[in-house]
């Protein structure tokens, strides 16, 4: 007897299929093919050439936007990892149940705001006549050029990204089976070893997909290296506003676009891989 077919879950999955068609699977082949097209007085023209492809991977500019792109990235995934490990462990082993959950309320509360608001209360507060350099004043220290600079745009990453590393981190710790810890103690395992071999093992998923987290919405980042990091050295954000502004060179910028996509989905698929891949 033929087995008969299902549609249910499939009619359930439609939905998602829709929606990333319309939105992603759509617009990135548009993306590619643009990519091929030329700009003939200011306006695009369908064509099937690799002169944009030469004229953006062949220079100089773009290589240094790529690589000061990945390594700010990837800085701010490791600082953020770093800075919000302390308060995603006291959430997670040494708080009450109900103090964690309004901990994660106030760190929530911050998406409730534009992201572009508080990067311009930043400039405000690093400036050179800003709070922060009025007060390291008091102490002789000072004036610090903090706005327009690699500092600057880092702090603008971490406005974007740390409250999401802590709730990721804090979910996962929380998550964290306690007779492992207990047996770990129980066999003699010190603080340190029981971090390092029990907890830290146990959080892998969770601390590996805030660190992605963190580079993916670095490395796309347009708003802090250009208000707070003053577009020098730009980023590949910031070359792809210049080039369509050249002579309203889309295809061009849509090459930059393609490395940064293609870019993500190395880096999400490397990280997806060690956070669910089997334990040697």
């Amino acid at each position: 007897m033929s087995k008969r077919f299902d549609a249910y879950p499939y009619v359930w999955r439609l939905p998602l299929l829709i929606w990333q068609g319309l939105f992603f699977v759509g617009p990135l082949i548009l993306m590619v093919a643009m990519s091929f097209w030329l700009v003939r007085n200011y306006r695009m023209e369908p064509d099937f050439v690799l002169k944009n492809w030469d004229r953006m991977l062949g220079r100089d500019y773009f290589w240094n936007a790529y690589w000061v792109t990945l390594w700010r990235a990837t800085l701010a995934g490791v600082l953020a990892s770093l800075i919000a490990f302390p308060a995603s462990y006291a959430l997670a082993f040494r708080v009450s149940e109900t103090t964690r959950r309004w901990a994660i309320f106030f760190l929530i509360v911050p998406f409730f705001t534009s992201y572009l608001v508080r990067v311009y209360a930043w400039q405000v507060l690093l400036a050179e006549s800003g709070p922060i350099n009025a007060v390291l004043g008091f102490g002789g220290l000072g004036p610090f050029t903090m706005l327009n600079s690699g500092f600057g745009a880092m702090v603008g990453y971490m406005t974007l990204v740390l409250p999401l590393v802590v709730i990721l981190q804090t979910f996962s710790l929380a998550a964290i089976d306690r007779n492992l810890i207990e047996a770990a103690w129980n066999l003699g395992a010190s603080p340190r070893e029981t971090l390092f071999q029990v907890i830290l093992p146990a959080a892998r998923i969770g601390l590996i997909l805030g660190a992605t987290f963190a580079f993916i919405l670095s490395f796309g980042d347009f708003v802090s290296p250009f208000y707070l990091g003053g577009s020098k050295p730009p980023t590949l954000s910031i070359l792809i506003i210049d080039t369509t502004k050249s002579g309203q060179q889309w295809p061009r910028a849509a090459v930059v676009a393609i490395m940064m996509i293609a870019t993500l989905f190395v880096a999400a698929f490397a990280a997806v891989g060690a956070a669910y891949g089997r334990r040697k």
